[in-house]
C-alpha cells in the first residue's frame, strides 16, 4: 500500500498535467488522453451522469409539450430553450478535459461553434415567446422564470463576447498573455451561468402556462438537474479556476 507520501498515479503511460486535479477524484480522473476522440469527452468520468440528466430533461419538457396541443407562439419556446440547455451543457463537456495545446485548440473550437448554436436557440426560443406575449397582450415580466431567463440571457451575451474576444482577439486585453490569464474567469462566469440556467428551467414549472397544461412534476426537473451537476462539476479543475488542488505535492512526470 503506498505511503502518504507517494506521488498520485497517473493514468497509464500518460503523466499527470499541472491542471489535471478535478474537484472531486484524484489527478487524471478528468483528463483526455492523447490517443482519445474529443467525442469521449462527452462521457468521460462523471460526464455520463451529466448525459443522463440532460437526455431525462429533455424527454420531460418534449413528451409534456408533445402530449398537448402545440400553439405556434408558445410550444417551440420550451422546446428551443431546452435544446439550447442540453448544447451550452455539450459545450462545456468536450472543453473540460482538455489539457494539450492541441487538444484545448480543438476543444475551443467545438466550443465555440456550439455556443453559437445555443445562442441562436436562446434567441429564437425568447423571441417566440415574446412575440405571444406582445400580440396576446400579457405581462413580459410576471414571473421568477421570466426574470431569471432575462437575466440569463443578458449575461451569456456577455459571457460569450468575452470568450471570443479572449480567444480571437486578445489584443482588445492587452495581448495574448494578458488574455490568457482572463480564462478562469470566463470558466467561473460560465459555471455559474450554467447554473443559471437550471434554476430557469427549474423555475418554469411554476408558470402559468406549464402548470395549466404541461404539467410539468418538479421534483422530476430537480432530478434531471441534480445528475447534470453531479456530472459537471466534479470534473471542474482546480488550476483551471485559478486554485491550487488538495494536494500541495510538486508535479510528478513520468516518461514512457
Amino acid at each position: 500500500m503506498a505511503s502518504a507520501e507517494s506521488p498520485l498515479p497517473t493514468h497509464g503511460d500518460a503523466p499527470a498535467p499541472a491542471e489535471s486535479e478535478p474537484l472531486l477524484g484524484r489527478p487524471g480522473d478528468a483528463i483526455q488522453k492523447p490517443e482519445a476522440s474529443m467525442l469521449h469527452n462527452f462521457f468521460l468520468g462523471t460526464g455520463k451522469l451529466a448525459q443522463a440528466g440532460a437526455i431525462l430533461l429533455l424527454a420531460i419538457i418534449w413528451a409534456s409539450v408533445f402530449s398537448n396541443p402545440t400553439l405556434p407562439l408558445v410550444s417551440p419556446h420550451p422546446l428551443l430553450q431546452s435544446l439550447g440547455v442540453y448544447t451550452v451543457l455539450q459545450a462545456i463537456l468536450i472543453l473540460q478535459p482538455t489539457n494539450t495545446p492541441h487538444t484545448k485548440f480543438l476543444g475551443q473550437r467545438a466550443h465555440f461553434f456550439m455556443h453559437i448554436l445555443s445562442l441562436s436557440l436562446f434567441i429564437a426560443g425568447t423571441t417566440i415567446i415574446e412575440v405571444n406575449k406582445s400580440v396576446n397582450g400579457l405581462a413580459h415580466f410576471h414571473s421568477a422564470h421570466a426574470y431569471l431567463g432575462a437575466t440569463t440571457l443578458a449575461l451569456l451575451l456577455l459571457q460569450y463576447l468575452f470568450g471570443f474576444t479572449i480567444w480571437a482577439v486578445p489584443a482588445v486585453w492587452g495581448g495574448e498573455d494578458a488574455a490568457k490569464r482572463l480564462w478562469k474567469y470566463h470558466r467561473w462566469v460560465g459555471y455559474a451561468a450554467l447554473l443559471l440556467l437550471l434554476a430557469t428551467v427549474a423555475a418554469a414549472v411554476e408558470t402559468d402556462y406549464v402548470r395549466a397544461a404541461l404539467r410539468i412534476r418538479l421534483w422530476a426537473v430537480l432530478v434531471a438537474e441534480a445528475l447534470i451537476v453531479a456530472g459537471v462539476f466534479p470534473r471542474v479543475h482546480l488550476r483551471k479556476l485559478g486554485l491550487e488542488g488538495s494536494s500541495a505535492r510538486p508535479a510528478q512526470t513520468e516518461h514512457a
